[in-house]
């Protein structure tokens, strides 16, 4: 039974990740200065196309034209927080879906409340550590080792569940197993090597590639998230067969995801039912 429900779950990233490269959704991204290059590095070998643009001025004219905006408050500063906060306003307005990031939720008061404030614009997905969507869901301050999590991933799924049915979104907790949940369901994905936690701003560009997903299918955004968070970690499965350490396993899981074919991702994806 597992193995056709994962087999089933490749089938369906795989359609996704066909999708993504067919169309290659217009991502608008609003990310922290330490991931652009390694976010839209991942979008582009995915097949997406990334456009890195967050000021203010530009988003009236722009975001109308995405297809779905990524929002990540990693160098988060009181300058870019009106940018993120209009282009979500946008998004929503014009039912496009956007998709959060909430780098070290719990690291400040000041990043609790923009998060919180974010949050309350609605996103289609929120993607975070499990300190991070533990910090969200008990709107709460918390000393936490600065991006890191301190907690496993298995210790937040009560809170993700939480967050999910307060905020209206899919939330996913990325981990040893990542969950995703829409605050009833829940699913696991297994895939990953531990090696990408080694190279700074994976989990930047794993929300991206969400955002990539989401946009082929908003209406479907637990089943895209899960799929995203799947196949860019077999990317990272096949890159580890080369590589040597961080920086070629840097290198070589770009390569893997921009290569990946209909074998590798209907076998390689395990996901499944909690």
């Amino acid at each position: 039974m597992e193995d056709g429900e994962q087999r089933e779950w490749g089938a369906k990233a795989w359609t996704y990740l066909s999708s993504v490269r067919s169309l290659s959704p217009l991502i608008q991204c609003i990310t922290n200065f330490v991931s652009m290059d390694l976010t839209a590095n991942t979008l582009l070998s995915a097949g997406a196309s990334p456009a890195m643009l967050h000021s203010p001025n530009e988003s009236p004219d722009f975001t109308p034209q995405v297809n779905a905006l990524y929002i990540n408050v990693g160098t988060l500063s009181d300058n870019w927080l009106p940018a993120m906060e209009l282009a979500a306003q946008l998004a929503s307005k014009l039912n496009k879906p956007w998709v959060l990031d909430p780098v070290a939720a719990g690291a400040s008061r000041f990043r609790l409340k923009a998060c919180l404030d974010l949050i309350s614009l609605k996103p289609t997905v929120i993607r975070g550590n499990a300190s991070e969507i533990i910090a969200l869901a008990k709107a709460s301050f918390a000393s936490t080792k600065g991006v890191d999590s301190s907690h496993d991933s298995t210790d937040a799924v009560e809170a993700a569940k939480s967050l999910a049915n307060s905020s209206g979104a899919v939330v996913a907790v990325l981990g040893a197993v990542d969950f995703v949940t829409d605050g009833n369901r829940i699913v696991g994905a297994r895939n990953g090597v531990p090696m990408m936690q080694k190279i700074t701003a994976t989990g930047c560009a794993f929300t991206a590639l969400i955002a990539a997903f989401v946009a082929i299918d908003p209406s479907h955004a637990m089943e895209t998230t899960a799929s995203a968070l799947a196949v860019f970690g077999v990317a990272g499965e096949l890159g580890m067969e080369t590589a040597r350490g961080p920086a070629s396993l840097r290198t070589y899981l770009i390569d893997s995801l921009h290569g990946l074919d209909q074998t590798a991702v209907i076998s390689g994806v395990k996901i499944t039912a909690i």
